[in-house]
Order: structure tokens, then sequence, then C-alpha cells
């Protein structure tokens, strides 16, 4: 299954735009979502076995970084290794820097030898597609599109992209959570909450001072929006003439029961996503060291069934909080009491 940052909602409402100075947005969407649809079924088959054990090393990233020249054939042409010198193309830096950012999160914080927990090579692939508005994940390597230019920049551009797509690697290769209803939202909503943890640390930014915004960076100065997604505030993200306005539910008051989105993964997904930022935000300090440690400890646990549904993930955090910070702890009651604000109480 390939996982894709941009819901295919938001690409949808950009194919029915009729301004004539926005032709060029409408067709590049729907090439995209022609695009995903046309090999949405092919996933690797690392994908499929999940986890692999190996001797427990915790080696360096390598990092392999290809350009696909606008073309739709993977992987491309090698333009950058491992150790060697940045060139003129920002997009192969940016792409590169985050691989980086993003295993030495898991390497330096939750002891994980890359996605796999088997020093799995990071691979990546630039400029995809002519247009393309989007970047993913295939079970193999992530891939980038460099936007239409007026809606969309390049997706290199945004550090939560990265972080965010390489952990439906993480979730693959532990939980493998099934990509779709509510298990299919808390594979997307762990990926936000990777995501958003790589860009904290990168910037040094606390619970209380970092933006929760997923996708920063990502639109135009055309657009009126902070980003795609906004963990702190569900539903805020956007709110455009040309976008629309951020569906997303904060709470399961407003959960979305609909068959398309793979039955809104990436919709309710703000549920869960709004349930970690409060979490964080009341343990107060770095949310990586901390809430995000719990959210570690269950994913890759094995505690949860790959169809795990939003209060089964919950009471498993629940429980991986009172077994690091202990039962009465801080971190346990801010758990507890962050899932009962979005409905989920236990």
């Amino acid at each position: 299954m390939r996982h894709t940052i941009v819901p295919p909602y938001l690409l949808r409402r950009l194919t029915t735009l009729e301004d004539p100075a926005m032709a060029h947005v409408a067709q590049a969407a729907r090439e995209s979502l022609a695009m995903d649809e046309s090999i949405r079924q092919k996933r690797a088959v690392a994908g499929e076995e999940g986890a692999r054990r190996g001797a427990r090393r915790l080696e360096p990233p390598a990092r392999s970084i290809f350009d696909a020249e606008q073309s739709e054939t993977l992987p491309g042409t090698l333009v950058r290794s491992e150790g060697e010198q940045a060139g003129p193309d920002i997009a192969v830096g940016e792409a590169y820097d985050g691989f980086g950012h993003t295993h030495a999160l898991f390497r330096e914080v939750y002891g994980r030898a890359s996605i796999d927990d088997d020093n799995l090579p990071l691979l990546g692939t630039v400029h995809f597609g002519r247009d393309y508005e989007n970047a993913f994940w295939d079970g193999q390597r992530m891939v980038f599109g460099d936007g239409d230019g007026m809606v969309f920049g390049r997706f290199t551009a945004s550090l939560s992209v990265i972080g965010h797509e390489l952990a439906h690697g993480v979730t693959q290769y532990t939980a493998n959570l099934i990509y779709r209803g509510q298990s299919g939202a808390l594979n997307e909503s762990i990926s936000d909450v990777f995501g958003a943890l790589v860009e904290q640390r990168v910037l040094g930014h606390t619970a209380e001072t970092a933006s929760w915004i997923i996708g920063a960076g990502l639109f135009t100065d055309r657009v009126q929006g902070l980003g795609l997604r906004s963990m702190k505030a569900p539903g805020t993200a956007y709110d455009d003439d040309i976008l629309g306005k951020d569906p997303q539910p904060d709470s399961m008051n407003g959960y979305i029961d609909t068959v398309s989105d793979n039955g809104g993964v990436h919709l309710n997904s703000g549920i869960p996503n709004r349930a970690f930022y409060l979490a964080a935000a009341a343990i107060g300090g770095d949310a990586w060291s901390s809430a995000g440690q719990i959210w570690y400890d269950t994913v890759s646990g094995g505690t949860i069934p790959a169809s795990s549904d939003f209060i089964t993930f919950a009471r498993a955090t629940a429980g991986a909080a009172a077994d690091r910070f202990g039962a009465h702890s801080i971190e346990h009651a801010a758990v507890t009491e962050a899932w009962a604000t979005v409905g989920l109480g236990m």
C-alpha cells in the first residue's frame, strides 16, 4: 500500500477548480490522483512480512538519493550516496538531511536501528513525475514530487513530511496497522506524531513552543493555510478558497464515518493526533522523550493488533506509560486524560 502525505479528498477538491488561471493546478491534481491509483497496490514484500530482527547494531544512516528527472520510473538515477558532499540540487539536499534527522531520532532517542530495526538503508527519489502533488512511502523507499508551483511547492521542503513518511516504514515493521478505518487512522496519526517530533527535535522546540503543524512549508503564498494538518487543533490547518476548510475532527463527537479515503484515514487521524498533543503538553518539556517514548513503546511493543481501533490503542498507551513511568506518574495521568478529552475515556 502506498502511503501518501496529501489526502485524496484534497486533491479531488483541486480537480474541480474552474478558474482558467488554475487549469494547470486542476490538471496536475487529476494526474497525481491517477498516478496514486495506478500503483496503489504495489508494495514491497518486506512490508507484508513485518518486522525483521537482526543483530541490534546501531549503525549510522545509509542514505541513497535518486533523481527521477520528472519521470515515473523508480528509482531513477543515483545522485547522492551516504557521506558525499551536497550538490546544487536543493531537493536532493533536503531529502538527504531529512533522512538523517529522522534516523537520528529513532536511533538516539529510541535505540532503533533504522526503519526496520536492522539498519535498513534509507532510499529516496526526488523529482518524481511532472507537477506531482504528493510524497509517499511505498514500503521500500520514499518518493517526492515537486508540486504544481501554484498550490504546492516541492515536498522535500517539509521535515515533518519526511519524518511522517519514513515513520510509515517503522509502523510497517512493528504494529503493521491495517490501512483502513480506525487502524488506518492510527497508522496516519503515528506518522504525524513522529514527523512532528523529528521537526521539533531539530528545531529545539518544546511541546509548548512547537507549531504542531504537519506539512509546514508545502503551500505556496497563494494558499491561506499553515500546512496539511494541525495536531494541536485539528480542523484549523487551512481555510482557503482553493482548498476549502480543513475537515479533520478533533474528538469522537465529530468522527467521520465514510468509505472514501480508506475509511477516513486522513480525516479521523485528527482525533488521536490531538490526544498525543494534549498528553505531550500536559507532561511538558520536549515531547520526543516523554509522550513520544510512550507512543514508540506502544507501536513497537507487540501489544496491539494490526486491526487496532482507537480505544485499544488508547489503553495500550496508558499501559505503556504505566510500565515506563509508573501507574501514578504525571505521564500516565496525562495520557489517560488526553484520551478522555477526545472522547475515549478508559
